[in-house]
Parts: structure tokens; sequence; C-alpha cells
């Protein structure tokens, strides 16, 4: 394989054409690549939707979501099955798992959906069959309002959505707020008594007269005419036309019964935008397109559209704009951008600093060539630009330049003795070729389960180790086979410029400084060209765009480049060389490693002592941790107040109370924009799978303001819930919008049962039990609300003595309530269908009108009374069903800023709340000395009991959070079985996800450590070698429970999870290193002199490639971004918040493990040269008893023994570097042989007896 390289540097120009092709591609992938917030993911679920109007609740359970529920359970690969029964509706919701074959399986679904239908009754409307993808939540709301009438408002709001429909980047741009149109037929009961018309009647009539004729045509020898009979109705004066029944010589039309109106359905919510009444325009991009530019045209195409409006129009309406992820987008690529160049000037300093100027230039190509390799990788996969991408770019940043480090760094030794670029960077690659493939190798190992990982968050967060698997793939072949071809030319053009810096040098040095001065403004000046094009005016050919504006500035950056390269040689003071002195020094480094070395007792002592510090570490932290959250606490952007009420309360109720709550909510400083909608309603916004409880009667949809302009999102949320929860009457629960994959609330108890009795019983227990445990807030429960429905029973014998039906009956019951619809009518006004809709009048719809009803039957007009009766029965509005059981949610929220006292046993005593940092006071001191506030009692503790016990000592606290309260309760109910025996219950919400990622995390972790086992086996060749590399990944463990300890951060599932995976694959890179050293330098000397050289060589390597990953993801660990573009910088914006508990496992694990890794690794290998040694004497002092003192052995020893204080050579091991043999390479200095030279000294008595034999020199 090595080969390559040697292929590669004998085809210089065909690799630097490569070199440039790569970052042309590169560049205009990353151009063109759409730019997302969050990734695109595909939820493997599908929902079938089935609308039944009138139905109730238990018919809509039995006789369609049964029915649905058998067929559709045997579907192969599903995974869980919920169904919801409520009134007017019934849906199945289907999740399966990753990997489904999404075509076959909607197939199958609708097959078995179409074979349900058939025992579905008559009367509902076709089933919908829907998938959950988080791209189709709008990107952008549109709100139009104004003082001027709904059917104005809606008509213009139908115009802008078929606009923006029409654009190439919009999915859809759905309404919000409107009205459905209906023709009324409003008919006086007492007219339909005397005409003696009966509902049937009306809806023959009316069907019958409303079709679509296709009468054909007639041929005839003067040609054919096509024959039209307009027979559906496209007017409402058709309707009013429309004879009904013939009396005599005079004709009943349904305009002598009724009064027909063209209207809109009965408002069931209402929608308002800061205060005014609004219709809304929710817009879905296409999936593909740039969100940030598809913003930016929808804005530009409603400009567009208010000024083609008349100037009243555009007066009377207000159009504003909302929920724009645009603007999220668009600072989440500039922050991460800002900490993407940050971290890579920050690694540039570091290696600047260590290597000098044009090593640091070599390794700093290695950055933006192996991101634009990604970006090219990820344009073949058609994947977005999202924040996953981003931010494996900036944890890539420090890992990408390992490769190029230890090349240059190895190449700059050869230089230096003499051989010449091109030669020295080929014999730097293939030298270090393995290493750097096992390096690598071992840490994609780390990602690579990754790709595996199960449900929501493993596609959440699936794009971080592809882009970071692409990312690395291309830094291996950046560092072996573009670097040794660029360093060569390089270092020959470096020669050429350093001509030109010793020409410049006759110059006085003031002249100098001022050139490279200029030369620093052109390569700036040019870099900022390249990234606007509209810096410098004029510069850019106009309607260049792309890599094609990007080629000026990028020409002007090169060239100011080599130019502060020339200058800054120019300014250069060479200093008179030091005196050479002879003999070997070992370094400050090499002394200690030395004195850790240099005897057997050593290396267990300092085993020990790391072993020790690991296992205190892991016992600290056991106590003193803030617990574990399954993803990240983010701030707050926007929020969803649910406004509750209880009690049979109008929508006009509902309104008034919605529009006190939202007048308080705008009067909230930091809040930006409001949408409030009572009844029924709202925006579509990603909820997380959230659900409004029950009692809501309207809801408040805020959006804060930019976070650099107000307060904590926290703190605003929580004064918004106070200010509502001071209205009388109501209360309010808040759900705060938070990014990723986490889901409603997070302490969610599901009871399942068949046994309906049963199962409100065990839910009314679960939610006292809930109501009483501290730390829980919010709580709620899915049971039936309180209220009653009218149960109007038809005496069916009764009414067949009369001629009557149920169907008649039920019709006429129907013009009571919300109508009976007739039929379906096309309008000029309207792309839709609306209904034809007969009902009595507002003031006829009421339960009393029906004891004055008659229907006809074959005995003439009978009173409905005289079969049907009415009797109030509880409300059963929804029935919820999982896996074929009924089931009700208990629902809770945890109160933030709580611990949990226990004493030494571990049973709990009392929850309190420590104070603020710096206030004094409080009614408990906590053990360490803080101040807190007594919440709560737990567990029939006494207030003297727990003071006695803070006193005395031995009381742990723990962070209540919603894993410490599941757990709680979860021992509680094994512990007590308070559950009836048909009850079952279960943890949903988060805590399913949280389980699954905790144990995929796991196995994830211990598949990677097969894999590098593997890799390293083959390696090096060695079980105690590859198992010695992989002791790092227990020490990078310690550093980061170290880092949560001290950053004051808990344990994230998601994230601190991903970070010690990804930590395994890379913290074993300095290992790989050490080892690969050590084995070479112990081929040709003493192991305990290898050992030692090994340390000393290869400090300088292990702790740049360190510094460098650190020195990348540190701004990130405190949240830094600096802004290179505008100017300026940010802290803790919301898009770094995502990564810091990441960032700080991969900062404080990697360093930790790198120090204790310099120091671990020799002692390890010296405790197995010493362990071989002392087995070899005892086994020779054994052979010399047994052999006698007269044997070879006995007089071996003695003779080692008499000699051991005479003086001897010293012998200096060094590496032989090789001669040169290119043609076009100047020659090396003559290499001193091996040993390089003897000098009497005391003979080294640490050798061992048999030492390996030198290398030959080369």
């Amino acid at each position: 394989m090595t080969g390559l390289v040697d292929w590669a540097t004998g085809r210089a120009r065909m690799i630097i054409a490569f070199v440039v092709l790569s970052l042309g591609v590169g560049t205009t992938a990353f151009l063109t690549l759409p730019k997302e917030g969050e990734p695109d993911i595909q939820i493997p679920a599908l929902s079938v939707t089935v609308v039944f109007p009138g139905i109730s609740a238990e018919d809509s359970e039995r006789l369609l979501i049964r029915p649905l529920e058998a067929e559709l359970q045997d579907i192969d690969g599903i995974k869980t099955m919920s169904s919801t029964a409520a009134e007017n509706y019934a849906g199945v919701f289907m999740e399966f798992e990753f990997g489904w074959d999404k075509t076959a399986t909607l197939a199958e679904v609708r097959d078995k959906v179409d074979q349900a239908q058939s025992e579905f009754p008559e009367g509902y409307e076709e089933p919908l069959i829907d998938e959950i993808n988080f791209s189709e939540f709008p990107i952008l709301v549109v709100a139009l309002s104004g003082d001027l009438s709904e059917r104005t408002l809606l008509r213009e709001a139908k115009e802008l959505q078929d606009r923006l429909e029409a654009l190439p980047a919009v999915l859809e741009a759905e309404l919000a707020g409107d009205r459905e149109e209906m023709l009324e037929v409003l008919i006086d009961p007492l007219k339909l008594e005397a005409y003696n018309v009966t509902a049937s009647e009306l809806i023959n009539v009316v069907v019958n007269n409303n079709q679509l004729i296709a009468a054909g045509e007639v041929r005839t020898g003067d040609g054919a005419f096509s024959v039209k009979i307009p027979s559906s109705f496209d007017a409402p004066q058709d309707v009013y036309d429309l004879p009904v029944k013939v009396n005599g010589d005079r004709t009943v039309t349904l305009g002598d019964l009724a009064e027909i109106r063209l209207t809109f359905d009965d408002a069931e919510g209402t929608a308002r935008f800061n205060g005014d009444k609004t219709i809304a325009l929710q817009v879905v991009k296409r999936k593909g397109f740039n969100i940030i530019d598809t913003v930016a045209e929808i804005r530009e195409s409603v400009a567009a559209a208010q000024a083609a409006w008349p100037e009243d129009l555009q007066q009377a309406v207000q159009v504003d704009f909302s929920m724009d992820e645009s603007i999220n987008v668009r600072n989440m690529v500039n922050q991460l951008q800002g900490s993407v160049l940050t971290a890579i000037a920050l690694v540039m300093v570091v290696v600047l600093g260590a290597l000098g100027t044009r090593s640091a230039l070599l390794v700093g190509f290695a950055i933006p060539t192996s991101f634009l390799l990604c970006f090219a990788f990820l344009a073949l996969m058609d994947v977005a630009i999202s924040n996953m991408v981003m931010f494996g770019l900036i944890l890539a940043v420090g890992m990408l330049v390992d490769g190029a480090i230890v090349v240059v760094e190895y190449a700059d030794k050869r230089i230096q003795s003499g051989i010449g670029p091109m030669r020295a960077y080929g014999e730097a690659a293939k030298r270090m070729f393995w290493p750097i493939v096992a390096s690598t190798a071992t840490t994609l190992c780390a990602f690579l389960p990754m790709l595996f990982w199960p449900g929501v968050p493993g596609e959440f967060m699936s794009m971080l180790p592809i882009t970071l698997i692409f990312v690395l793939s291309a830094s291996l072949v950046v560092a072996l086979i573009y670097l040794p071809v660029i360093g060569g030319v390089a270092g020959r053009l470096s020669r050429a410029l350093g001509h030109i810096s010793d020409t410049l040098r006759r110059l006085p040095w003031p002249l100098r400084a001022g050139l490279f001065a200029g030369a620093t403004l052109l390569a700036w000046t040019g870099a900022m060209q390249a990234l606007n094009p509209a810096y410098l005016p004029g510069l850019v050919a106009p309607g260049a765009a792309g890599m094609m504006a990007m080629l000026p500035g990028m020409a002007i950056m090169l060239g100011g480049l080599m130019a502060m390269s020339v200058t800054l040689g120019a300014l250069t003071i060479h200093r008179k060389p030091r005196r050479i002195r002879a003999g070997y020094r070992r370094t400050l480094f090499g002394r200690f490693i030395a004195l850790i070395a240099g005897n057997p007792v050593m290396p267990l002592v300092t085993i020990g002592a790391v072993s020790a510090g690991v296992v205190i570490t892991f016992m600290t932290y056991a106590e003193n941790n803030l617990g574990t959250e399954f993803f990240v606490e983010t701030e707050t952007e926007r929020a969803i107040a649910y406004v509750r009420a209880r009690g049979n309360l109008s929508l006009e109720e509902k309104d008034a109370l919605v529009r006190e709550a939202e007048a308080r909510v705008m009067a909230v400083p930091g809040v930006d924009a409001v949408f409030a909608f009572a009844g029924n309603g709202g925006l579509n916004q990603n909820n997380g799978g959230a659900t409004a409880p029950l009692d809501t009667i309207g809801q408040i949809q805020i959006e804060l303001a930019d976070w650099e302009t107000r307060r904590k999102g926290d703190l605003i949320v929580q004064d918004i819930l106070a200010d509502i929860r001071r209205i009388p009457g109501i209360q309010a629960d808040l759900l705060e919008q938070a990014r990723g994959p986490a889901q409603g609330k997070p302490v969610d108890l599901r009871l399942k049962s068949n046994d309906w009795q049963a199962l409100q019983e065990a839910a009314a227990s679960m939610r006292a039990r809930f109501d009483r445990t501290p730390g829980l807030t919010d709580v709620e429960d899915t049971r039936p609300l309180p209220g009653i429905d009218w149960q109007i029973d038809v005496d069916v014998e009764q009414a067949g003595r009369y001629g009557a039906n149920v169907a008649a009956v039920g019709a006429m019951v129907q013009l009571v309530t919300r109508g009976l619809i007739l039929d379906t009518m096309r309008i000029d006004s309207s792309d839709d269908e609306i209904d034809i809709r007969v009902r009595f009048p507002e003031a006829e719809r009421v339960l009393s009108t029906l004891d004055a009803l008659k229907v006809r039957t074959e005995n003439g007009l009978v009173p409905l009374s005289n079969f049907i009766t009415r009797t109030p029965v509880p409300k059963l509005a929804q029935i919820n069903r999982v896996d074929q059981s009924r089931y009700f949610d208990v629902k809770a929220d945890v109160a933030p800023g709580l611990l949990k006292l226990s004493d030494a046993a571990g049973a709990p005593l009392a929850m309190a709340r420590p104070l603020a940092d710096g206030a004094e006071g409080g009614s408990l001191t906590l053990p360490g000395g803080d101040g807190a506030e007594l919440v709560a009692l737990l567990g029939g503790t006494t207030r003297a009991v727990l003071e006695r016990a803070l006193a005395e000592g031995g009381v742990g606290t723990t962070v209540v959070n919603a894993n410490e309260r599941i757990a709680a309760f979860t021992d509680w109910l094994e512990a007590e079985q308070p559950l009836p025996a048909q009850v079952s219950y279960e943890w949903a919400g988060d805590t399913e996800e949280q389980a699954e990622s905790q144990a995929f995390l796991s196995k994830a972790f211990i598949g990677a450590l097969g894999l590098m086992f593997v890799i390293l086996l083959a390696q090096f060749n060695s079980f105690y070698n590859a198992v010695l590399v992989l002791l790092a990944v227990v020490l990078s463990t310690t550093g980061v429970l170290v880092g949560m300890m001290v950053m004051n951060q808990p344990f994230s599932v998601i994230m601190t999870g991903t970070g010690i995976v990804a930590l395994a694959g890379i913290v074993v890179n300095n290992n790989i290193v050490l080892i690969d050293t050590y084995q070479d330098y112990a081929r040709h000397m003493p192991r305990r002199e290898a050992i030692i050289r090994t340390a000393e060589d290869r400090i300088r390597p292990v702790l740049l490639t360190t510094i460098t990953t650190m020195a990348g993801l540190t701004p990130m660990m405190f949240g830094i971004s600096l802004d290179f573009f505008a100017g300026g910088y940010t802290i803790d914006a919301p898009s770094a918040l995502w990564w810091k508990q990441l960032a700080t496992a991969v900062v404080f694990g990697l360093g930790i493990a790198t120090l204790l890794t310099l120091v671990f690794t020799p002692s390890l290998l010296a405790l197995r040269y010493w362990a071989a040694a002392g087995a070899y004497g005892t086994a020779r002092g054994l052979a010399a008893v047994l052999l006698g003192q007269r044997s070879r052995v006995a007089r071996d020893i003695a003779l080692g023994r008499a000699t051991r204080h005479l003086r001897g050579p010293l012998i200096l091991w060094g590496e032989t570097p090789d001669l040169p043999t290119a043609p076009f390479e100047a020659p090396a200095p003559a290499p001193a042989p091996i040993p390089a030279r003897i000098e009497p000294e005391t003979r080294d008595s640490d050798t061992p007896p048999a030492p390996t034999p030198l290398r030959a020199a080369e």
C-alpha cells in the first residue's frame, strides 16, 4: 500500500491537478448545498384518519377503530400502533422499525384500509393516509390581519396562497384561522310540517338535480355536435329555484321552504395575531431547497402581491411575517461557521508555534481541503448542510490535522538531515503510512456503530458520524497522497522564495517590515474578496456567481500569502549557530520517564497512582453529579401557552378568557410575536410529540425576540406562566418548543387495560399520587373530562307501529343539531367544493324543538316524542388505545433546581431547593455549607431527624430530574403494587427513547472497542500492546467525569454519551503513535532505552495533535463563537448550547487521557520489560542453584557481579538517516555509524543481559 505514495510523488503534476479539482468541486458543493437548521428526519410512521360527521367516541371505537386495528395489526415491521376514537373522528397511528420499505409498507397499509372500509357504516369520508416528516413543518408564517370583512380577508389570503404555492420551492401554504364556505339552507320547521316534506325528500331532490350529465354528441352528415345538459349547481339561485313538491298547479321550491344564503361553517375557534383578527398562511418548503433562499423568495413574492393591491386594500390589510426558520438557520450557520473558523485559527496558531511557518501552512492546507472533499461527498449523497454537519466539522478540525502533523513533523526531521523535500515527504508518508491508517481507522471505528443508532435520536444524530467519516477519510487522502506532493513542491518553491528573501534582506529593516505589512494587507484583502465578491467594487465581472466570483479574491489571497512568505523570510534575523556538543542529553521529560522505567518499582507505583486516581474520580462523581438528562437544555425561542378551564363554555366565553391571557403575554418584555387561538385551531408546529391537555380552551403560540436583545428565555416563560395563572378561573401549562428529539412532558406514566372501570380507578389513584409527589409540577391526565351528553333512544318497536324508522328520526334530529348535508356544489368564488347544509334556524336548534317535531309516517304526521326518549349520560369525548388496549396517561413536568437529601443507606429524607449563588440564609445547611430552603420531608422524616442527620454528616444529595423521579416512582410501584391486577403500566415519552439510546450507546461502545481491538491486533501483532492501547479509553472516561464536575454539567444521554463513544476512537491515536515508535526503536536498541526514547521523540507530536483537537473544541465548550465577517463575538448562542456537553466530554477526556497516557503507557511497557527481566533472572538463578556453582550459568552470574562497577563504554543509540539516492537532491552529510559514539563511561547497569541486536546501517 505504501507504493501509493511513490506513485503519487512520481506524478506530481497529476496530483496537483486533482487537488485543484477537489477544491473547485468542494467549493461548488458548499455554495449549492441546501442549508437547514435541523436534520431532515424521515420518521418511519404512518397515520390513518377517518372523518365521520356526527359519530360518537364509543361508536367510533366500535365501528371504525376496531376494524382498522384488526386489519393493520398483521403488517410486517410494525413497532407500535396507537388509536384515538373521538367525536366525528377516528385515527390510527403506526410506528415502524427504522429501515422500513416505505413504498411497500404504504401500499400494504392502503390495501388493509380498503379491506377495513367494507365494515364501516355509511356516512364516513374517505380515509386519509399521511406520512410523518420533520421537514413538512412551516418555515414561515405569513399573517394577514386588518379591520375588514372575513370574506375579503379570506379572498386575499387564498389568492396569496395560490401565488406562494406556485413557487418551485414551496410545497404548500396551508391556511390557519379560516372557515370553510357553505350554502346554508335554513328551513322553518312549521313550513316543513305544513308542506308535508321529509328530510329524505330534500336529499333526493337536491342529489337528483345536482349531477353532471355527459350527454355525448350527435353525428350527422353535416358534422358532429356535442350535446350539453347544464345540471350541476354553480350558484345559490340554482338551489333556491329547485322544485321540491308539486301541489296541484303550484310548484313548491326550496326557496319557499327555506332561507338560502352563502356563508361560512359555524365558528369552532378564533384566531388573532398580536391582538388583531388574522388568517395565517403556513408555508412549507419542498425537500432539497435552501431554506434561506426560499424564505427570501417568499418575502419577495408577498411584497409583489401587496404592490398589486389597490391602495385602500394596502392600507387596510396588515401583512406580518413570523416563525421565520431562516433567521434561526442563518444565525446557526453564521455562528457555527464562526466556530469552525475560530477552531481553525486556534489550531493554526498551535501548529505555527510548534512547527514553524512552512510546516504550519502545509498542515493548514489539510483543513480546507478535507472540508471541501467532505462537501463533495455530501453533495453526492444529496445531504443538506445542517447543524449536525457543521458541528461534525468543528469536531473534526483538531482530528483531521493529526495525520498531516505526523507527516510534516517527520519530514522536517529528514529535511534537517540533508534530504531533499520531495524525498523527505515521500519517506515520511511511507514511514507513517500504517500508523496513520491505523489511527484513522480506529477513530472511524468509534463512529461506524453510530450509523445504526435506532429511533428518532439516531436519525437526529446520524449526520454527525457520516460527516466525521467523510472528513476523516478525506484527511487520510490529503495526508498520505496530497501532502507529500504539495510538501515537495512547496519545498522547492520555498527555496526559490528563499533566494528572493536573501535579496530583499539587503534592504533596510524598516522597509522590509513595511513590505511585510503590505503583503499581509494584500492577503487579507484577497480573503475578504473571496468570501464577499462585492468587497472590491468592479473586480468581479457582472453576472459572475459561485466559484467564478470567488476566483479574483482567491488569486489575490494566494499572491498575498506568497508575498508574506518572502517578506517574512527577509525579516528573519539569522543568529550565530550554537556550538555543537558531542554526546546525548536527555530531555526533562526523558529524565522523568527514565526515573519511572529505570527500576522495577516505579512502574508499579505509577500504575497504582493512575489507577487510584481513576477509582477516586468515579467515586467522587457518583456522589457529586448533577444527574442524567436525555438531551440538552437549550435557549427557549418559542413556546406554547395552553389556557385551561373546565365547564360547558361557549366559544365567546373561551375567547374572552384567551383574549385576557393574550394581553398579559404581549405585555411581558422579550415577547416578539403572539398567535392566539380560542377553541379549536392553531399553527402546525413541531411540538416533539406533545399534545394539548384535554381541558384546553385555547392556546397562545409565542415567539420571543432575538436572544441577544432579551433576558434568558426560561425567565421570560416563567413570567408568562405566572401572569396567566393570576387570571381567575383558568389554569395554564407552558410547552417550550425545544429543538431536538425530546418529546412532551418528561414524566409520562401510561396505564393500560380493557377493564374500563379498573382503568379509571387506577388513573385517579396515580393522578392523586402524582399530585402528592414533591418535585412534580403541571400534572395532567387523559381521563375524560366531567360533562354530559344527551343520548336519544329510539323505541324501534313503537316506531315500527307508526311506520317510522331510525333513519327518518336521525335525519330530523340532525336538523336540530349541526344540520343535514344535502350535497356539494362548486361556485366561482371558491376553488373547492362547498357543502349544501340544511338545518333549522338558530333559535330552533335547541333540544326542546325535538318535543314539537313531527315525522311523516303511513299514519300521517306523528310527534317524535311518541317513540324517542332523551337521557343525559356521562360525556366521553375521546378514547385512546395502544396495541388494541385502552389507556390513560398521567403526565408531569419536573420542578427545576431541587435536591433530594438521602441518608447513608440511601433512604430519602427531604427535598430542598438550594439558594442562588451569593444568597444568604436558608432553613437548611447542605453538605458543603451551602444554604437551602426545605421543600418537603420524605418517608416520614421529621424536621429534627433531618437536622440531626445533617449535623452528623453522611447525608447525600441527588439532583431531582425526570430520571430520578421516574426511578423513585418505579420503586414505589414495584414495592407497593398499588395497581389492580388487570391494569399494566409503562413509562412513555422520552423514557422509551432514552432507554433505547442508552442501550444502543453501550453496545456501540463495546462494538467500537471490538473493532479497534481487531485493527490494533493487525497493526501490532501483540495482544498486550492492543490491550494497552485500549486502556486509554478508561482514562478518557475519567476525564469526561472530571469535565462534567468542573463545568457543572449533567450527563446527557445523547450528547455526553456520543462524546464518550467518539473519544474511544480519538484517544487511542496517541497510544498507537507511542507503541508504533517503541516497536521500531526496540528492533535496534535495548527495550528500556526504547521506552525512554519513544517518550522523548513522540511527546511533541502527541501533545501537538492533542492540543489541536482541544483547541478546536475549547471555544465551543465555553459557547464562544467569533464573527470573522461582521466582527464581534457571541457567547452561549442557542446553537452553541447544543454542543457544550459533547465538546466538554472531548476536551477534558482527551486532555486528561493524554497526560495520563504519556506516563501510563511507558509504565506498562516498563512493567512488561521488568517482568521479563525478572523472570529471566529468576530462571538463571534457579538454573545456577540446580546445576551447581561450576555450571556456566553460575559462572556468568559471578562474572556479572564482579564487573558491575567497572567503567565501560556509553552507547549513544540513534536512528540512522538514509543516504540520498535521487540525482536531483544534494547529498546529505555522512552519518555516523551506529553506535554513533563510544565514550569511556560507567556501563549502564540496567541494560538486560541479552540486548536486542543493533539494526544495520543503511
